[in-house]
């Protein structure tokens, strides 16, 4: 059973903001009906107005149930059958906190949502003693063991002549003191263009070494026959880059770019200039996007000079991709 990732995710926005009012009761209510619909369309093989072959049976309606809860009465509806039944086994008597709780607990914890929140929510649907922090603790301990198998998942078996590495920084707690981390990530698309989050991890700053370290874990894992690999322009990553990926070409990132470019342009300017710098990468083939790109600095030298510097500059490392198939 599945329940929508934007529902949950609107449900732990709601109870990060709330204390024990009738907005829990609300989100509560939601969450049941999300359940149980979630429920229903896995008993159904569809869900509402969706063609699918597994379908076994079809929906005819529903019908009203109140449920009296921890959190005050709740509203839902029971979907009904055209033929046969369906009756959810979330309302079953004596009911208490199954997997797809779990999953709702997992959710609520990797969002931030706090212990006591989770509890007042757990105890709302239905679990007489609620959840401790070391109850989360144990429910969640699954996920090392998920997050292990995807860091350690062969990327061997497909090839990823492109790579894409970001990174962005977050709050953590460290030692009981709460710090910034770098989140470094890796994308890979395979030449039949599909994508793939290659892996990720976590470390004090974005460093040579740290970058280094983390391209390296990847080769570990079989990631080979890279072709181009496109990033910012960090200096040390572009260093761990020419050490780990001898021979593969690399491609500044033109969205990362873009935005130096623009930085030097008054706001009124910055989305025509912006237009004017596209054209040059919205070209059939290597020839004309570096003749477009000829002209975009011709263009640019006259009204915004820093701007056609910057670019001409940069002509090599964000027309890398010329040298593959733009098709790719």
């Amino acid at each position: 059973m599945a329940l929508d990732q934007s529902a949950l995710l609107d449900l732990l926005g709601q109870l990060k903001q709330t204390d024990v009012t009738d907005r829990v009761r609300s989100a509560t209510e939601k969450l049941y009906q999300e359940l149980i619909n979630a429920e229903a369309s896995a008993f159904i093989g569809a869900g509402p107005f969706e063609r699918s072959d597994e379908r076994t049976a079809q929906r005819n309606g529903s019908r009203p149930r109140i449920l009296t809860t921890g959190a005050g009465d709740l509203n839902l509806t029971i979907p009904k059958l055209r033929r046969g039944s369906f009756f959810p086994s979330l309302l079953e008597r004596r009911r208490r906190v199954d997997q797809a709780l779990f999953a709702v607990v997992m959710e609520a914890y990797l969002h931030g949502v706090s212990t006591r929140k989770v509890d007042d929510l757990v105890k709302a649907l239905g679990a007489d003693t609620g959840i401790s922090k070391s109850e989360v603790s144990r429910i969640c301990a699954s996920l090392d063991a998920e997050v292990g198998a995807f860091r350690d998942w062969d990327l061997s078996a497909l090839g990823y002549p492109y790579v894409f590495l970001d990174a962005t920084y977050c709050k953590a707690r460290v030692n009981h003191r709460v710090v910034s981390q770098a989140i470094v990530v890796a994308f890979g698309v395979a030449a039949d263009g599909r994508r793939e989050v290659l892996g990720f991890d976590v470390g004090d700053s974005e460093n040579e070494g740290f970058w280094t370290a983390f391209l390296r874990s990847l080769k570990s894992r079989g990631l080979d026959g890279v072709k181009l690999v496109i990033s910012h322009a960090h200096t040390g990553l572009k260093k761990a880059i020419s050490v780990v990926f001898q021979g593969a070409v690399w491609q500044r990132c033109r969205v990362h770019f873009m935005r130096n470019v623009l930085s030097v342009i008054l706001r009124a300017g910055q989305q025509m200039g912006a237009s004017i710098i596209r054209t040059a990468f919205a070209q059939p083939d290597a020839k004309h996007v570096n003749a477009q790109f000829d002209e975009v600095v011709r263009m640019l030298t006259t009204s915004h000079p820093q701007v056609a510097v910057m670019l001409d500059g940069a002509r090599d490392d964000v027309l890398a991709f010329c040298s593959f198939p733009l098709r790719h």
